[in-house]
């Protein structure tokens, strides 16, 4: 799958997700087999480009290439500034989001809400196409409502805009993440356009990713939620594609360097008292399936520093090592 100069090398993406796809968080992706991983998404207000918060999730330093950005408003300049912006501080793509479903986003008239304003969406990919100087991509839902899914007509507008690539959630904006993700009308988008289409939705394992991509013919899917604490999906996945059988689950030594490197990064990055507070979720995420998992939890989560945080990790499973089970059993 090319994307202007880059090839990815499988079909596989991270999901752009606020509070999640940061810096460490996509390399540990990248390093177990995902093709691409985008960003959390990043203003397009001016105002907020040098806040603390803007700049660490601007920070791509030491990260395979491409580098995704993810850029979220409403107003077509604005966005178009803001993807200009992201790509002479290193983006080689640039996502917009039109997806989230979050309040606080679709009360700005961004993210999700923007596709009850079809011409508006048309305004903004047709600004930042023609300011990003890098290949353009979207993320969107499959309308506002049930009653009112638009997604085939977003792609197309999309696609004569100069778009290069197509991520659709199985869900509309009313919808939030409750129920299923339905698969029809990602099979209609990609049915009536001619770039590559993602499928995201309720992808939780190997098997559901060969029958999303064979029920709805998309180029690739997307994995959000499903690799909280489970970094290694994606290896799980391509395996499955290619082979057709399953890999057997990571061992408990494999388990613990891939949180200690993963914990290591994310206090790096942030430093040792937000670097312990950020990581709270992700040690959250990886010990809901470990034996004694809730008690690293409570534990981790009353660290205040990463020295502490490190501590209560590198303890636990010292002691979960000790146990004669090899392995660990991790449900799909």
């Amino acid at each position: 799958m090319l994307l202007g100069a880059h090839e990815l090398r499988n079909e596989l993406f991270v999901a752009p997700m606020a509070g999640v796809t940061d810096r460490a968080y996509r390399k540990l992706c990248r390093s177990f087999g995902a093709g691409l991983a985008i960003s959390e998404m990043v203003s397009s207000r001016a105002d907020l480009h040098d806040t603390r918060k803007s700049r660490l999730r601007r920070s791509h330093a030491g990260e395979p290439a491409p580098v995704a950005v993810q850029i979220v408003g409403s107003d077509p300049a604005a966005m178009a500034e803001a993807a200009r912006r992201n790509a002479g501080e290193g983006a080689d793509i640039i996502d917009i989001n039109m997806g989230c479903p979050a309040k606080k986003v679709c009360n700005v008239a961004a993210g999700s809400a923007l596709l009850a304003d079809e011409p508006l969406v048309a305004r903004i990919l047709q600004a930042v196409v023609a300011s990003a100087g890098v290949p353009v991509t979207l993320k969107i839902r499959t309308g506002p409502c049930p009653k009112s899914r638009n997604a085939t007509r977003i792609a197309r507008i999309a696609e004569s805009e100069g778009i290069q690539l197509l991520a659709v959630h199985g869900r509309t904006r009313s919808c939030g993440f409750a129920g299923n993700a339905e698969y029809d009308t990602i099979t209609e988008v990609k049915a009536c356009v001619g770039i590559p289409v993602i499928a995201n939705g309720d992808v939780q394992s190997p098997e559901d990713a060969k029958r999303v991509l064979e029920r709805t013919r998309a180029d690739g899917v997307m994995i959000g939620r499903a690799a909280h604490g489970r970094p290694w999906i994606f290896r799980e996945i391509r395996h499955y594609l290619r082979t057709g059988e399953r890999l057997a689950p990571p061992s408990r030594i494999e388990i613990r360097d891939v949180v200690l490197g993963h914990l290591d990064a994310m206090h790096e990055l942030y430093g040792s008292e937000l670097g312990a507070r950020i990581a709270r979720k992700h040690i959250g995420w990886y010990a809901r399936a470990l034996p004694g998992g809730e008690a690293l939890r409570r534990a981790a989560n009353c660290a205040g520093d990463a020295r502490s945080q490190r501590a209560i990790v590198e303890r636990f499973f010292a002691e979960l090592l000790d146990a004669a089970e090899p392995r660990l059993a991790w449900a799909a």
